[in-house]
C-alpha cells in the first residue's frame, strides 16, 4: 500500500504544526511519499518580491531565512540542527543566485515560477528533517529531483503524467522501495529544457495529483485545515455538514465552482487510474475526512451541496450572425482564451452570446474582443460583480421539477436569476444571481433541501 500524502501551508505553518504533521506520517501504515506546500504566508511574500526584486533583495532573503531558521531552531538541537543547517545552506545560496540574476529577471519568462516556488524547497526540508528526528529514514527531494515534469506556459504549467511516471519512476520509486519517506516539493515541476514551471495558486493539490498518478498510489490524502468538503461553506452556512463521501464529478464541481477545499485540477490525474482520494484535517487528525472516488454508495439526497463563486462579470455580446455563422462564436471564444482567462460559464440566444469571467479579466478581454470586425460583434455589454451558485446532488437530470424546486428557493430569497447553465454536467446545476444576494441564496437553497 502506498499513500501519498499532501500537507498543505497551514499544516506546515509553525513549529507545532510541523510536529503534528511528522506524527501523522509516522502512525500512516505502509509505503508512503509526502508533498509539501510552502508554510503559510511565504508564496504571497514571494510573489510581493517579484514585483521590485532589485530594492528588495537582501531585506527578502533576511526575512525569508530568519523565518525558516526560527522554526528550525524550534525543532532541532545539537547534531540534528547541524545536519539541517549542511542542507539549508546551499539551497538559501541557490535562492540568493536565483534573485540576483538580473538576466534572468529581465528576459526568462520563468523567472517568477523560480522565485515564487523557492518556499516549498525549505518546507520540505524542514519536514524530512524532522522526520528523520523522530527516527523515520527520509529525504527532501525537490521536484527536479523527484522527477516531476511539466508542460505549458509561465504560471500556468502542467503535470507531464506520462514523462512524470517515466521519471518518477526511477527517480523516486527506488527511494520509496529502500524504505525512505521523500518529501517533496509540491506547487511546481521542471519543463524538458530544465525550467521551473508552477502549477497555478494552490497548485501543490494538482501536485500531489500528479505525483500519485506517476507512483500509481494507492491513495492519495489532501491534508488541509478543514475537515472535508461540506454541504455549504460553514461561515455563511451555520447548519454546514461534512459530506462522507464524494464521486470525482462531484467534487470536481465544487472544487472549480467556489468549494475552497481542493485545487480543481486536482481530480483528473487521479481520476485517470481511479485512484480514491481524501480530504482531511491536519489540526483534527482523527476526523476520517471526505473519501472521493469513482463510486460512492447512493445517498438520494436531491442536493448534497451548495457553493458560490464570487466576483463574475457576464460579458453578453451581440451579433445578429451569431446563429448562423458558428465561426463567429469560435472567434469571440478564441480571444477571451488567449490569456488563458477561465470561462465559467456560456449561454446563448438567436442574437447573443453570454460568458462568465472574473471581474479581474474583463478589461483585457473587452481590448481583445474590439480587435473583432465590427461586421462580427455588434455590441457588448458587462455586468459585474456577479456570483455562480453551483448546486451539487443526485438525478439532478432526471428528477421532474428538480430545477422549478431549486428556483423557487431563489425566489424565496428574493433574487434574480442573470444566467442558466443547466445539463452540461448530470451532477450539477448553475446559475448566476448578483454578488449582494448570493449568501441568501446559498443558505435558503442549503435549507430548504439540506437541514429539512
Amino acid at each position: 500500500m502506498l499513500t501519498v500524502m499532501k500537507f498543505g501551508g497551514t499544516s506546515v505553518g509553525s513549529p507545532e504544526a510541523i510536529e503534528r504533521v511528522a506524527k501523522i506520517v509516522a502512525g500512516t501504515e505502509g509505503k508512503k511519499a509526502v508533498v509539501v506546500s510552502a508554510m503559510s504566508g511565504i508564496t504571497n511574500f514571494l510573489v510581493g518580491v517579484c514585483k521590485d526584486v532589485p530594492g528588495l533583495r537582501e531585506e527578502t532573503l533576511k526575512t525569508f531565512e530568519e523565518k525558516h531558521l526560527a522554526v528550525a531552531n524550534a525543532l532541532f538541537q545539537g547534531e540534528r540542527l547541524e545536519a539541517f543547517m549542511k542542507d539549508f545552506t546551499p539551497r538559501l545560496e541557490a535562492f540568493r543566485a536565483v534573485l540576483y540574476d538580473d538576466d534572468a529577471r529581465l528576459n526568462d519568462p520563468y523567472y517568477v515560477d523560480n522565485v515564487t516556488s523557492q518556499g516549498e524547497r525549505f518546507s520540505s526540508l524542514l519536514l524530512s528533517h524532522k522526520l528523520q528526528d523522530m527516527g523515520i529514514p527520509s529525504v527532501a527531494l525537490t521536484s527536479e529531483d523527484a522527477g516531476v515534469t511539466a508542460v505549458g506556459r509561465p504560471l500556468n504549467g502542467e503535470g507531464d503524467l506520462a514523462a512524470c511516471g517515466r521519471n518518477m519512476g526511477v527517480n523516486t520509486a527506488l527511494v520509496i522501495a529502500k524504505g525512505i519517506v521523500p518529501v517533496i516539493t509540491g506547487f511546481y515541476g521542471v519543463t524538458a529544457d530544465h525550467h521551473v514551471l508552477t502549477f497555478g495558486r494552490g497548485g501543490s493539490d494538482y501536485a500531489a495529483a500528479v505525483v500519485a498518478n506517476a507512483l500509481n498510489a494507492d491513495m492519495l490524502e489532501i491534508w488541509t485545515d478543514v475537515d472535508g468538503f461540506m454541504s455549504a461553506d460553514p461561515r455563511i452556512v451555520k447548519g454546514a455538514v461534512k459530506i462522507d463521501e464524494m464521486t470525482y464529478a462531484e467534487a470536481s464541481e465544487l472544487a472549480y465552482f467556489g468549494a475552497k477545499v481542493l485545487h480543481p485540477r486536482t481530480i483528473e490525474p487521479v481520476r485517470k487510474k481511479h485512484i480514491p482520494l481524501k480530504v482531511r484535517n491536519s489540526f483534527k487528525p482523527e476526523e476520517p475526512g471526505t473519501l472521493i472516488s469513482q463510486f460512492r454508495k447512493p445517498k438520494n439526497e436531491l442536493l448534497r451541496s451548495v457553493a458560490a463563486k464570487t466576483d463574475l462579470s457576464i460579458l453578453t455580446i451581440g451579433s445578429p450572425e451569431i446563429a448562423y455563422r458558428p465561426d463567429i462564436t469560435a472567434k469571440i471564444l478564441s480571444k477571451i482564451s488567449e490569456n488563458n482567462d477561465a470561462i465559467y460559464s456560456i449561454s446563448t440566444s438567436l442574437s447573443t452570446l453570454a460568458v462568465l469571467i472574473h471581474n479581474n479579466d474583463v478589461k483585457d478581454t473587452l481590448k481583445r474582443l474590439n480587435d473583432l470586425e465590427d461586421s462580427d460583434v455588434e455590441r457588448i455589454d458587462v455586468t459585474a460583480d456577479m456570483a455562480l451558485i453551483c448546486c451539487v446532488g443526485d438525478n439532478l437530470m432526471t428528477t421532474v421539477g428538480v430545477s422549478g424546486e431549486i428556483f423557487g428557493a431563489v425566489k424565496d430569497a428574493q433574487a434574480n436569476v442573470n444566467m442558466i447553465s443547466e445539463g452540461a454536467s448530470a451532477v450539477s446545476l448553475n446559475f448566476v444571481v448578483p454578488m449582494d444576494q448570493a449568501m441568501a441564496v446559498v443558505s435558503a437553497l442549503h435549507h430548504k433541501f439540506v437541514e429539512e
